[in-house]
C-alpha cells in the first residue's frame, strides 16, 4: 500500500471546536498547499498573503499575512499582531473554502501532529513547484503591485 504523500489527502479537516486551544491557533497563520494558494490568488488574496522564508532561506512559503505585514516578507516584528484574516475573535474565511490546510486540520485533540502537517506542507513548498509559485506571486505582486491573472492563468497550466 502506498502512503499518501498529498498533504489534502493526508490532513482531514477536524471538528469545529470554539476552545480556547484551538482559538489560540488562529493568532498565527497558518500554511495553505500550493493549489490553496492558487486557488486564494484567483479569489483574490494575493494582497493579503505575505513570504515567510525556511530557516535557511532556502525556499520561501506564501501564507495568510501577518497583520501589517500584507504583501510583503514576513518579520517578526509583525507577529504579535496576529492573521490578516482573524478578526474581533473570528477568521474572515472560516468555511469559505479558503482557510489553509493547517488551521482546518490543527485541533486540541491532535496534539503534536500539527508540527508533522506544518513539516510535510513544508516540504511541498520546497520543491520547484513551490518556489514558481512564490516567484510568480513575487512578480504578480510586484511585493505589491497590480496582479496580473493570465499570467497566473498560464503558469497554473503549466506546473499541472
Amino acid at each position: 500500500m502506498r502512503h499518501n504523500t498529498d498533504p489534502e489527502m493526508k490532513y482531514l479537516p477536524s471538528p469545529p471546536c470554539n476552545c480556547e486551544i484551538c482559538r489560540s491557533f488562529c493568532q498565527r497563520p497558518g500554511w495553505w498547499t500550493i493549489k490553496q494558494v492558487y486557488q486564494a490568488i484567483e479569489a483574490g488574496y494575493a494582497r493579503r498573503m505575505m513570504l515567510e522564508m525556511s530557516p535557511d532561506y532556502t525556499y520561501g512559503v506564501l501564507a495568510p499575512a501577518f497583520r501589517g505585514c500584507e504583501g510583503k516578507f514576513a518579520t517578526n516584528f509583525f507577529a504579535k499582531r496576529g492573521c490578516t484574516f482573524f478578526t474581533n475573535g473570528n477568521c474572515e474565511i472560516h468555511s469559505t473554502g479558503f482557510m489553509p490546510l493547517e488551521c482546518v486540520f490543527c485541533h486540541h485533540t491532535r496534539t503534536g501532529q500539527g508540527e508533522k502537517c506544518h513539516a510535510d506542507i513544508s516540504k511541498q513548498w520546497n520543491t520547484p513547484a513551490g518556489q514558481t509559485l512564490v516567484v510568480l506571486w513575487s512578480n504578480l505582486s510586484g511585493l505589491m503591485g497590480e496582479i496580473n491573472y493570465e499570467n497566473l492563468r498560464r503558469l497554473r497550466k503549466s506546473v499541472k
